[in-house]
């Protein structure tokens, strides 16, 4: 078996005791970001791997999801953000930058743009991985949608005056939660193993859940974002996938179909044994 994981902070609560070989895990780790990781899970190269929520949607019929498991925020999530320059109802016709690690991120940003804001933009991807920021800084655009670690250190700068986190502005907008990543397994990988993997991945976010500040420490050891931001962040987010977050995650899909950027589709879990 062969999981797929994300090395960003906001996945320490879900694979923190996995790292720390605290929970045994019966598979082989592969780390990317989450648009490597959509691209291996659709390849075949993954059995199983946290995805952009927009993953499952477009792929649905190739996938299980894993019950009760998710990223989500009820409100703002401070990891997905557009930094703009100006207002964003100034952003009609100018160039915004699409971080090219994430594709829910990216098209929630599209939906708002539509039908939240009424502006047009100019998109362009570009990298947007903390180690890319100086670069970013440096190519031509009004705004930039950054997710993840370096939203976070984007954030700590100060360097745009306007920032809209996506979270908060898709709660506002459909009063919702938003999901942003889910775990999903191939509907070929052997039931079983995925079931063992599901166990394993919940059982090492009890632990998680129970050391936030440990793993706060960890968060502003790899980012350098302080400690008391690190453990606001991952106090913030929800890795459980209920009653509310499925409204949400539905809502958005409905709403990507009716735009004709994902195709309509359902929900399906793996099954108890």
């Amino acid at each position: 078996m062969r999981l797929g994981r994300i090395p960003w902070i906001n996945c320490y609560p879900v694979t923190g005791a996995i790292d720390r070989g605290l929970v045994p895990v019966g598979a082989d780790l592969v780390t990317g970001t989450a648009s490597e990781l959509n691209d291996l899970l659709a390849a075949g190269e993954l059995d199983a791997s946290v995805v952009s929520a927009v993953e499952y949607a477009r792929n649905a019929a190739a996938y299980h999801l894993l019950p009760d498991l998710a990223i989500s925020a009820d409100g703002p999530v401070h990891s997905v953000a557009l930094f703009s320059k100006r207002p964003v109802e100034s952003l009609d016709g100018t160039t915004v930058l699409r971080t090219a690690s994430s594709r829910t991120s990216v098209l929630l940003l599209e939906l708002l743009c539509r039908h939240r804001w009424q502006v047009a933009p100019k998109f362009a991807t570009a990298r947007a991985e903390p180690g890319d920021l100086d670069a970013l800084s440096r190519l031509p655009h009004e705004a930039v949608l950054v997710i993840g670690d370096a939203a976070l250190q984007l954030t700590a700068r100060g360097t745009y005056p306007w920032v809209l986190d996506l979270g908060a502005e898709w709660k506002a907008w459909t009063g919702l939660p938003f999901v942003f990543a889910v775990w999903a397994a191939r509907r070929e990988a052997p039931a079983g193993a995925v079931r063992d993997l599901h166990r394993q991945l919940l059982a090492s976010r009890a632990w998680g859940l129970d050391h936030l500040d440990l793993l706060a420490a960890d968060a502003s050891a790899a980012t350098g974002v302080s400690v008391a931001t690190c453990r606001a962040y991952l106090g913030t987010l929800d890795y459980a996938l209920g009653g509310a977050e499925l409204e949400g995650l539905t809502t958005f899909f409905h709403r990507l179909a009716q735009d004709h950027l994902a195709p309509a589709g359902s929900l399906s879990f793996i099954t108890a044994a």
